[in-house]
């Protein structure tokens, strides 16, 4: 038995010797451009992490992560098609006809497409998004009716957290309207509501230097990209004026602003003596004699 199979073996040799070592030199020589692919892939990807996701600037650091994640994308696809082209050409060194299949593949493929047309479509999506830069990772945006910061971008899914913790999976091919609350700028609009017996001149004055005192703060003053706008009278509500104010914020500190600001404000109207109105409700107790 033993002699069989070496004599078959030898007599596939015979035959077959310059197939074999035509094959084996296109598996080595794709593992080794991909080796060194990867490993060129690696050093780029290390080089980025040094010069952008080290860096103190929020900018530099989502450049870095989309920049990684293209790379990463560029990588998987580079793998797919060197492969794709070692099978045809080990089919075409062993004198394999490719047309029964290219037959049963583009069968297969029109029946996966048909299949996955989500798929191939959210995809499509993640790629774009991150091709345009529509938002990046630490982002609070709104996508599909979704709020939260952006924890990961994927090929298929964006990954949100919420203010409560929640993680959120939302397919990239649902994002028909995607708002980025936090894009290069971050607006913080305050609308401040006074009574109708205000003395709305001096109620600006107060609301505008408290704003201005409050960016010149050495604590805050790195916070604000311009100064304070006061806008003046918004809205005649049925209760009450609104003054609106606006500030230009860094992104990452609109709501920390937010809070310490409405504090002070608060003490500061109650100090100079002006109103914040409130609904209330005056019951009349009648006692009916007997």
């Amino acid at each position: 038995m033993w002699d069989s199979i070496t004599d078959a073996l030898a007599s596939f040799w015979s035959d077959h010797s310059s197939q074999v070592l035509s094959t084996l030199a296109v598996l080595i020589g794709a593992w080794i451009a991909l080796a060194v692919f990867r490993r060129s892939v690696n050093r780029w990807e290390s080089r980025v992490e040094r010069k952008f996701n080290e860096s103190a600037d929020q900018a530099d650091r989502e450049r870095g992560q989309r920049l990684v994640t293209l790379t990463d994308i560029g990588a998987v696809i580079a793998s797919v098609t060197v492969w794709s082209i070692v099978l045809l050409t080990a089919m075409a060194i062993w004198g394999i006809p490719m047309a029964p299949f290219l037959v049963v593949g583009t069968t297969i493929g029109i029946a996966i497409g048909f299949g996955a047309q989500d798929f191939v479509k959210d995809v499509i999506s993640g790629f774009l998004i991150l091709l345009e830069d529509q938002y990046a990772i630490g982002d609070v945006v709104t996508i599909s009716g979704v709020s939260g910061s952006v924890e990961s971008i994927k090929l298929r899914t964006t990954v949100l957290r919420d203010l409560q913790g929640n993680r959120h999976h939302v397919p990239n091919g649902h994002i028909a309207v995607s708002s980025n609350l936090t894009a290069e700028f971050s607006r913080l609009v305050i609308d401040v509501p006074v009574s109708y017996d205000t003395d709305l001149d001096h109620a600006i004055d107060v609301i505008s230097d408290e704003a201005e005192l409050f960016s010149m703060e050495d604590e805050w003053r790195g916070m604000f990209i311009s100064e304070p706008q006061m806008l003046g009278v918004n809205k005649l509500d049925d209760s009450s004026i609104n003054i609106r104010l606006l500030m230009t914020l860094t992104t990452e500190d609109r709501w920390t602003v937010k809070r310490a600001f409405l504090l002070r404000l608060k003490k500061r109207l109650d100090n100079e003596g002006i109103e914040i109105p409130f609904q209330y409700m005056t019951v009349i107790m009648r006692k009916e004699e007997s």
